[in-house]
């Protein structure tokens, strides 16, 4: 069970969704939420204001996680704050490697100031290298929150990364009573494979329905009754989010990597992608061999 939820902050409106949604979560979970705000005293821009900056930095911090703990409080969810030194990249990394929490939830973009990207690149940053899964939320217009969680896509190329993912999506699907979805997208054919020949591409669907097939054995072994399986062709990130789009799913879940059979880099490499284009929110997993 999500016992302590790490909520990373800098006031922006994505923050601000992230921290809405961890809060749903927290409710369900009986969880504390620890709010994180980060004084980002590396940028030159920031230190040109002399000896006073730090101050300033953490003043202002303080006030963003007074508004952001109001708004826990007002929830009946138990809250805590954290103002800490650092470049935001690294330092809410190295928050989550005592073991205390059990996820991530953070905004998938967010500024602060002229063009200064905050939560940005630092999503990227810490999907990358958290050591704990990592639930990111945009706050666009067409982004929706949907909890508890009514339909849930996780999608597999069978890969190592992708079956820890799926996993964690059979453990939350099982959790809510979701319908599961899983979702194999053809993006390329290997050069191997003569796009022409309808043999060859019977039994490349094939692979792809084998792999299907075991993902959803691995699923109902996990406790998962509603199983939904897709095999879809085309670019992977416009596939996964049409498909949300099309069927409905609340939540996408996600390994950081992922690999074909001849080793072409499949979903992992479109996750940041997903993430940033994803109407729903996107939960990112990492196999426990590649944590540093």
């Amino acid at each position: 069970m999500t016992t302590r939820l790490l909520v990373p902050t800098d006031g922006s409106d994505s923050a601000r969704a992230a921290l809405e949604h961890a809060l749903d979560i927290a409710a369900d979970r009986e969880a504390t939420v620890q709010l994180l705000y980060v004084a980002d005293t590396k940028k030159p821009s920031l230190t040109r204001l002399g000896t006073d900056v730090v101050d300033v930095l953490e003043r202002e911090g303080d006030e963003i996680l007074d508004a952001a703990a109001a708004l826990a409080e007002d929830r009946g969810v138990s809250v805590e704050t954290d103002v800490v030194q650092g470049d935001p990249r690294t330092a809410i990394v190295e928050y989550t490697t005592g073991g205390e929490f059990d996820l991530v939830v953070m905004g998938a973009h967010g500024r602060r100031g002229i063009g200064e990207y905050v939560l940005g690149s630092t999503t990227d940053c810490v999907v990358n290298r958290s050591g704990i899964p990592v639930l990111t939320v945009r706050a666009a217009d067409e982004a929706r929150r949907v909890y508890p969680y009514g339909d849930v896509l996780v999608p597999t190329d069978g890969s190592d990364h992708a079956s820890v993912a799926l996993d964690r999506a059979a453990s939350v699907a099982a959790r809510h009573g979701a319908t599961l979805h899983l979702l194999s997208v053809v993006d390329e054919l290997p050069e191997v494979i003569d796009a022409g020949s309808t043999q060859l591409s019977s039994q490349l669907e094939e692979n792809v329905q084998a792999v299907l097939d075991e993902a959803e054995a691995t699923a109902r072994r996990a406790g998962v009754d509603e199983i939904r399986t897709s095999i879809t062709a085309g670019p992977v990130p416009r596939e996964i989010t049409t498909y949300v789009d099309e069927e409905g799913v609340d939540l996408v879940v996600m390994g950081t990597h992922g690999h074909t059979g001849l080793d072409r880099h499949l979903l992992g490499s479109f996750t940041e992608r997903v993430i940033r284009t994803s109407p729903v929110p996107v939960l990112t997993t990492r196999r426990t061999d590649e944590l540093e």
